[in-house]
């Protein structure tokens, strides 16, 4: 009687020593996300355009940078 792979797969685990369980499901989880096709999540649209010509205040950004980056000094300070 010719067996199907379901049932060669639980004889192989089956016959896998208890202390090796762990690493033999990990091997077998990563084939299997491997081997399945991927899922969709939807598609996603680009974000051009999202601030429809906002534009950015410089001053906030210096500000931004200096709490960001303490450590350098400003040219104007040197």
């Amino acid at each position: 009687m010719a067996l199907s792979y379901r049932e060669k797969l639980h004889q192989e685990i089956e016959s896998v020593p208890d202390g090796l369980l762990p690493q033999f499901y990990r091997i077998v989880h990563v084939l299997k996300l491997e081997l399945l096709p991927k899922q969709k999540h939807g598609k996603r649209g680009s974000l051009k355009g999202i601030w429809k010509g906002g534009e950015i205040d410089d001053s906030l950004l210096e500000e931004a940078k200096k709490s960001l980056y303490s450590y350098e000094l400003d040219k104007d300070t040197l």
